[in-house]
């Protein structure tokens, strides 16, 4: 696709804006930076890093392009004013790839190439729309620009040091010794010619690996890491105007199969400190089986996720809201089988007459009640003493009948039926409690009334 001229964001990985290039050796990269740590490159992980990046940057801007081992461009002309101007958006954006994990060094150029070729070069340049690029580039080594270790071996022995000395070189000359390839990126840095490029398309699911600098032995340690999945998941949503109801961690141990952590919401979110809150939750009551050197966070099922307008006065949106963020954390603390609404199901008998319901399900109507039922039912019901002809709770004392009896005769069709006569009494220290007795038998206790 082409890339339209505009303002261009570029970020290049830290190495190079500190003067660590392609084609350096590694004495001299140690030279400039003592504390560099030599690992062996996996081009993979540096796609998948990029990838993370590239759907984060998305919440800013849809036009987005990933520069394979170098970094991303992103065209955001039309999101300076929505984000205060150039530098305010450059704070945001490098503020938030800090919090990534990642550094990175920043620029904005009118063209794609030109924005990309200061970024690496560690100038931290943030060309405004409508200025000069010129005199910018003409400052950036002429090495970076060239494909090839060759290349750049002829650039050194003829003494080529910046980009503007090429450009001064006839067209011809410079194609001659170099090939039609490096005029033709002179041409597109400098906005004489299109640029073709693709722009990176957000996944329909989230899924992102982060191996840890050294093993967990604590579920809370593991927090800071989840973290930083957590703000990439949301850069995506943002991007994708959409929310998750659930989510996954799994943890990855040496010698143990890996454990997952799932994680509901009571409403479609996508607000890291939200999730991860919810994340810490599960996290406190969990052991970890072994070690974890490898995390994943994955989510999917994307839910439309639309703005919603304040009022002036608290209403009861709002208080909705808070009730459902409670939910979602009791759910996370205690488990989603401890944390359930009720309904009623068409069944005489009080104990299947009751159902669960997912929090925000409503329910459904059953068979209306003949008579008051109270809200805290015994399971199993307990047995009472007669005394005098009159029931007696060891606990509550003699009991006075208030009210009944109401028979129940219920179940025949399941096996499981029962005939009770059901009374409601009052005990010496003035509570209601429901009771029963199967007709001519023992006296139980099968409810209390708030």
């Amino acid at each position: 696709m082409i890339a339209e001229a505009g303002t261009v964001f570029a970020c290049a990985p830290q190495a190079e804006a500190l003067g660590v290039h392609p084609g350096m050796t590694l004495s001299a990269a140690w030279v400039r930076i003592p504390q560099l740590r030599v690992r062996t490159r996996r081009p993979s992980d540096e796609n998948t890093a990029l990838e993370g990046i590239g759907a984060w940057m998305c919440r800013f801007t849809p036009r987005v392009s990933i520069e394979p081992t170098q970094g991303i461009v992103a065209e955001v002309e039309g999101s300076l004013r929505l984000f205060g101007g150039l530098p305010m958006l450059a704070a945001r954006v490098r503020a938030g790839l800090r919090d990534l994990g990642f550094g990175a060094q920043l620029a904005a150029a009118p063209t794609a190439s030109g924005a990309c070729w200061l970024a690496r070069s560690g100038a931290e340049r943030l060309i405004e729309p409508g200025a000069g690029l010129d005199d910018a580039l003409d400052e950036v080594p002429a090495t970076l620009v060239c494909d090839t270790q060759d290349g750049r071996r002829l650039l050194q022995s003829l003494g080529l040091r910046t980009v503007g000395a090429l450009r001064a070189l006839p067209r011809a000359a410079l194609a001659r010794r170099f090939g039609p390839g490096l005029p033709d990126a002179l041409d597109r840095a400098f906005g004489r010619a299109p640029e073709l490029r693709r722009f990176f398309t957000p996944p329909a699911r989230f899924s992102a690996n982060l191996e840890l600098p050294a093993e967990v032995t604590h579920a809370e340690g593991l927090l800071f890491a989840a973290r930083r999945l957590l703000l990439q998941l949301e850069g995506l949503l943002v991007a994708q105007q959409a929310g998750v109801r659930r989510f996954e961690l799994v943890l990855f141990h040496r010698r143990v199969p890996p454990c997952r952590i799932e994680v509901g919401l009571a409403s479609p979110g996508r607000d890291t400190d939200r999730l991860l809150q919810l994340l810490r939750e599960r996290l406190a009551a969990s052991a970890l089986v072994a070690p974890v050197h490898t995390i994943r966070l994955g989510a999917g099922a994307w839910v439309p996720f639309g703005g919603s307008a304040t009022g002036l006065f608290r209403d009861a949106r709002i208080d909705t809201e808070a009730a459902g963020q409670l939910i979602e954390r009791l759910q996370a603390r205690l488990g989603n089988e401890a944390v359930h609404g009720l309904g009623t199901r068409e069944d005489h008998r009080p104990e299947r007459a009751w159902r669960r319901l997912a929090p925000g399900q409503a329910p459904a109507r059953g068979l209306p009640a003949p008579g008051p039922r109270p809200l805290w039912l015994l399971e199993p019901p307990r047995a009472l003493r007669e005394v005098a002809g009159a029931p007696h709770d060891p606990e509550h004392g003699a009991l006075e009948l208030l009210a009944g009896p109401e028979r129940i005769e219920a179940g025949w069709w399941d096996g499981e039926d029962v005939t009770r006569d059901y009374f409601i009494a009052r005990a010496p220290n003035a509570a209601c409690l429901w009771i029963f007795r199967h007709p001519g038998g023992a006296w139980y206790l099968h409810g209390l009334f708030a």
